[in-house]
């Protein structure tokens, strides 16, 4: 499925890289659809969460870049220039949740829109090791972001309810996508998540 995704994003053996964009989310109307088909439960920490228990940023291809990290600074940065191991060190990104804009890839950290406790919260701790490792590294979904990275550490693993993007013009994108990536992957949402969610949905 990775090498399929990476194909599609167009990398070259050379480093060269064709421009791709993160994926679009779905619309208000089908998101406030999907939002009603999500089961609202309380969260449960049983067992306990651990990072460890998601598998993040697979190998794509040794000979093209280096991991899936690589693949979202590539998809979201312009002129990115690449070291000898096709890792991203220098571009144009702009940070989407707060509209900050950096020529450094060491500034930037990639978000798990939907935060890999937030997944594991409401429904992951379920999940087999493999399907956990998809998600963390799923392209196919906007839940794989280059944001700035000091954004990233303030946000945290905190849900929708205690987390919205600074950049008001973006604030829709990010719960569009927030319920696409929910829906896709069959989390719950509790009961102050719906809520967000429907006010927020409700002006876009």
């Amino acid at each position: 499925m990775f090498l399929r995704l990476f194909m599609l994003a167009t990398f070259l053996v050379s480093c060269s890289i064709v421009r791709a964009d993160l994926p679009t989310p779905v619309d208000a109307t089908t998101a406030i659809s999907m939002l009603g088909e999500l089961v609202v439960a309380v969260d449960s920490n049983v067992p306990a969460y651990n990072r460890n228990f998601f598998k993040t940023w697979d190998i794509i291809s040794d000979k093209v870049i280096n991991s899936m990290y690589a693949a979202v600074l590539i998809r979201d940065g312009t002129g990115v220039v690449t070291d000898s191991s096709c890792k991203p060190t220098s571009g144009n990104w702009v940070s989407p949740y707060d509209g900050v804009p950096t020529n450094l890839a060491s500034d930037l950290d990639i978000d798990h829109l939907v935060p890999l406790k937030e997944a594991w919260l409401s429904g992951a701790r379920d999940w087999t090791n493999a399907t956990r490792e998809a998600f963390a590294n799923d392209l196919t979904r906007p839940q794989l972001v280059a944001v700035t990275d000091n954004l990233n550490e303030s946000k945290g693993d905190r849900d929708v309810t205690h987390f919205l993007p600074p950049l008001a013009s973006y604030v829709c994108t990010y719960v569009l996508a927030w319920v696409q990536v929910k829906h896709f992957w069959n989390l719950t949402i509790d009961a102050a998540e719906q809520v967000t969610l429907q006010t927020q949905l409700a002006k876009c």
